[in-house]
């Protein structure tokens, strides 16, 4: 059973399950050889049940043999006794004393137990990590900062030390696109504005950590945020030095277990309540290897236990043709779990949306996990883009975008499309491509929780309005439709159709030839079903 643990050369301790002090022994031998040496160690207990696995189980239904020999061998609590009072530590009767106690006070507290009322009262638990706290609301939290503090973080995040050699492709073109933007008030893209959303937390009194496959790199090379020198491999990390009195910022580049790491992640947010917690998967598609964790604690741990967490989840998703292993952080499976306010679920479509909504964890009164289904192609869109004004001073998360076309005559408009992510790019452009200016796009960049009232205020102004539509990428299936059908019914009193995919098994085709197609035929039909 230890066998494994030979790869990394750590000390095992093999201990006789029935030898209580030699147990005790070896935990303490492990703890200071982990304490003095910071190296793992391995204590291998030798033991067995006694007992079934509940309480309608006997084990001897499947093991009869051994189970005779366990039933007729003495406890471990007996042999232990035993011994004591063979090497006279104690007397027999001192030792049914001791017995007695332990059972009384096991008795008297049953009984006490039986008497009590439930109170809720979660201050009567001694140590409990249970925790109240305000309940979620669509207000917006602002979450803008200063241009000074904006623009001081950006010199940091353009500014290489003197003698680095940063790599040519960085230097000519990843630093300069930043410094120009910094110059020119924009235009800010997706990574940037991610850097200045952290920079402003660890200015503010708010540790920051990041881990996933290939984070520091990002996995479409958007990120860089370790700069290696090109000819002696030194590391120089912009964000830890934006002032002497920032909070620590933590990147790693993670093992290849999403459930591992989001579990130890997730185990973090709640030891570190202060401190803005992301896990990235390489692509959405792969958070299915975390499942566990995300339907027995990341969806449900506050309602089960109390325990709330602002843990992030950052999921690369997105139709760009890269096939059914690349293409869906599987939205729907998020989107089912969600209940009772429990998380917020988010599908972006600009960079200082991600920005305020990152800030906003930390803001917010109210810990919420948060699930943000990231792109991948809109990363290098020229479209998805913010300006500076988007970020600074009062600006908060908008839950809901209004179309910005600005039409003449808004009571002209007959049909409102409805989308979320990257999606809206492809409408948008075959919306302009084909000259209609009858149609309103609306976007609803936070899923869940969904602010019904802020849809409602969208589509005030399209009076005349009597088509409206859902259009996404995923099948008919998968995706948001199932989510959000009957909660834009209810906010447009109308029927909604749908445009997209049809229903599938696997998220999307292995062809890039059919992917267009299909792209183009969901464009369509959101002008037309």
């Amino acid at each position: 059973a230890t066998d494994v643990v030979k790869m990394i050369e750590a000390p095992i301790l093999h201990v006789n399950g029935e030898r209580p002090e030699e147990l005790i022994w070896a935990a303490e031998l492990a703890l200071e050889f982990r304490q003095i040496w910071g190296r793992d160690v391995v204590i291998d207990m030798y033991c067995y049940r006694r007992q079934g696995h509940n309480e309608t189980d006997q084990a001897a239904f499947t093991q009869p043999h051994i189970y005779r020999k366990i039933t007729g061998r003495k406890t471990v609590g007996q042999l232990y006794l035993d011994e004591l009072i063979a090497s006279r530590i104690l007397t027999v009767g001192e030792g049914q004393e001791i017995h007695d106690e332990i059972w009384n006070g096991l008795d008297a507290g049953l009984e006490e137990m039986r008497k009590n009322e439930q109170e809720g009262n979660l201050d009567t638990y001694t140590g409990s990590t249970a925790e109240t706290q305000p309940p979620y609301s669509h207000d917006p939290v602002v979450t803008g900062v200063s241009l000074d503090r904006l623009q001081h973080i950006g010199r940091v995040l353009t500014t290489i030390p003197d003698g680095f050699q940063l790599h040519p492709t960085l230097a000519k073109r990843f630093i300069p696109r930043r410094g120009e933007a910094l110059v020119n008030g924009g235009p800010f893209d997706w990574a940037f504005a991610e850097a200045l959303a952290f920079g402003g937390l660890l200015t503010e009194g708010f540790p920051v950590r990041l881990s996933g496959q290939d984070c520091r790199r990002g996995t479409f090379s958007q990120r860089h945020a370790v700069f290696y020198d090109y000819e002696t491999r030194e590391r120089y990390v912009p964000l830890s030095n934006i002032s002497d009195d920032q909070e620590k910022f933590c990147v790693y580049n993670s093992l290849l277990s999403e459930a591992a790491v989001l579990g130890f992640d997730y185990g973090y947010t709640l030891g570190c309540p202060k401190m803005l917690i992301i896990w990235e998967a390489q692509f959405g598609d792969f958070a299915n290897g975390a499942q566990v964790l995300i339907d027995q604690f990341i969806s449900s741990a506050e309602s089960k236990w109390q325990t709330p967490s602002s843990l992030v989840m950052l999921l690369p998703h997105g139709y760009e043709g890269m096939g059914p292993e690349h293409s869906s952080a599987r939205l729907e499976r998020f989107l089912q779990l969600c209940a009772e306010k429990n998380m917020i679920v988010g599908n972006f479509t600009t960079p200082a949306q991600y920005f305020h909504a990152l800030r906003r964890q930390k803001h917010s009164p109210t810990r919420k996990p948060l699930v943000v289904m990231t792109p991948k192609s809109l990363l290098t869109n020229p479209r998805a883009v913010s300006q500076v004004e988007d970020f600074l001073d009062d600006t908060s998360f908008q839950e809901v975008l209004p179309d910005n076309y600005g039409f003449e005559k808004p009571e002209n408009v007959s049909r409102v499309v409805f989308c979320s992510g990257k999606v809206y790019y492809d409408i948008i452009a075959y919306r302009e491509e084909n000259g209609i200016k009858n149609v309103a796009i609306v976007r609803i960049e936070q899923l869940y929780p969904f602010h019904i009232e802020a849809v409602k205020q969208a589509i005030s102004p399209y009076s005349s309005a009597k088509k409206f539509v859902w259009c996404q990428e995923e099948p008919l299936n998968m995706g948001a439709w199932g989510y959000i059908q009957p909660r834009l019914k209810e906010a447009t009193g109308r029927g909604v159709r749908y445009a997209g995919r049809d229903r599938a098994s696997s998220p999307s085709t292995g062809s890039k030839a059919v992917h267009k197609r299909e792209q183009k035929m969901l464009c369509e039909e959101a002008f037309s079903v």
